[in-house]
């Protein structure tokens, strides 16, 4: 298995954090109450999710506190239900909040972890691993790689709404984000069996897309250093739904009008249902 590129994304979170703040100092009542394609969450609700990300992150992260009330993690199952449980708990209690108060602590806090992000080794082991991936330990570079691409979909959900999407698909800000959620390929297509030598090639379209390679060998798919080699399939998605689709935000059936696929359709359709968020 070849090694891939390290993902560095610390010096981002400032950026992104500082475009949110931006966008949501000037909203109206109108713009905070807005739906969302997030189910039963309108922009406020998100808004509040994202303060919990970074409460709940400088808690464990910096200070090393656990809740002793945690639950028993068995299984990616337990795991998911209980995240969700603790998502839908804290959005619930942040509807007392003003957005002025929202967006005061989202600041504050944002810039608290930003700070404490800059003192981690990004190579030593992580205190999460990233499991949407499959991996049971994560390097702290791949564990802040997996918070940012939290931070950036949920900011674009809000933006999607508002209809003030494109800032946030600039390539130094958009590739990052695809190139970690691209690190669960192996991880999904893992039950599908390969031949020896199969090679998938993935295409984020637009300026701010990429190519990603997976290939399958010894019984395994792993992702490889770009390729010449003619792959069984092409897979081409269109840069406005790919974010989407790795975060359940749109059907199968709608993406599949922005994705095309040449050559082995069954390996290359079953991308659809790739997920790069705990759900």
């Amino acid at each position: 298995m070849q090694t891939l590129d390290k993902i560095h994304t610390s010096h981002l979170f400032p950026q992104v954090d500082k475009l949110l703040i931006d966008l949501l100092r000037p909203m109206s009542a109108a713009d905070w109450n807005k739906k969302t394609i997030v189910p039963l969450w309108n922009v406020k609700d998100i808004v509040g999710h994202l303060l919990d990300v970074n409460l709940r992150d400088l808690s464990v992260m910096r200070d090393g506190y656990v809740n002793e009330s945690a639950e028993i993690i068995r299984d990616y199952t337990d795991l998911v239900r209980y995240l969700n449980r603790l998502n839908a708990s804290w959005v619930a209690a942040a509807k007392r909040l003003s957005p002025a108060v929202l967006t005061d602590l989202l600041e504050i806090t944002g810039k608290e972890f930003s700070t404490h992000i800059e003192s981690l080794n990004p190579d030593a082991e992580a205190v999460f691993s990233v499991a949407w991936a499959g991996e049971e330990t994560s390097a702290n570079w791949f564990h802040l790689a997996r918070i940012y691409t939290e931070k950036w979909h949920h900011q674009q959900q809000i933006r999607l709404a508002l209809h003030e999407t494109e800032v946030l698909y600039h390539r130094d800000l958009y590739y990052p984000y695809l190139d970690t959620s691209m690190r669960a390929l192996p991880h999904h297509y893992r039950q599908i069996k390969g031949r020896e030598n199969d090679l998938i090639k993935v295409i984020v379209s637009g300026e701010s897309g990429g190519e990603w390679f997976l290939g399958y060998s010894s019984s395994a798919w792993n992702l490889q250093q770009p390729s010449h080699h003619k792959p069984t399939c092409e897979i081409r998605i269109h840069p406005d739904v790919a974010w989407r689709i790795f975060t359940k935000g749109i059907t199968k059936a709608e993406a599949q009008e922005y994705v095309q696929v040449s050559g082995d359709e069954q390996l290359g359709y079953h991308i659809l249902d790739m997920l790069a968020v705990m759900a």
